[in-house]
């Protein structure tokens, strides 16, 4: 099992149906209210994905979007940030990818995708 997260800011609610119905074969997803967990599903290449939105990340104003599967849709966090972004017009961050369970994040780099271009920050 492989999963994406990205971190989106100022989530409007639809706005991750709205995007996931363009790239997944089927999506089942209800994120009309985003005010707590929302969990959906959909199918990639007719494999099941397991999608969920974690509001209030990283300070309230971030919601977590994890999508979880054996075959996805972007290659890494970055891909799929970079697809949302797009779609969205709103602040995304990810992960670099190099981070493991247990390490410490105070000087954690991530990606932040906004209207200043890519960049790789301290999450403050």
């Amino acid at each position: 099992m492989q999963d994406l997260e990205i971190y989106i800011r100022d989530l409007e609610a639809g706005a991750v149906s709205r995007w996931l119905e363009s790239h997944l074969d089927e999506l089942a997803l209800n994120d009309d209210e985003v005010s707590g967990v929302v969990k959906g599903s959909g199918f990639y290449q007719s494999e099941r994905l397991r999608i969920s939105l974690y509001p209030g990340a990283f300070g309230k104003r971030f919601t977590s979007l994890v999508i979880e599967g054996t075959t996805l849709p972007w290659g890494s966090d970055l891909d799929c940030a970079r697809s949302a972004w797009r779609a969205m017009d709103r602040e995304i961050r990810c992960s670099p990818g190099d981070w493991k369970e247990g390490e410490s994040v105070e000087d954690e780099k991530w990606w932040r995708l906004d209207h200043r271009g890519e960049q790789q920050v301290v999450w403050n």
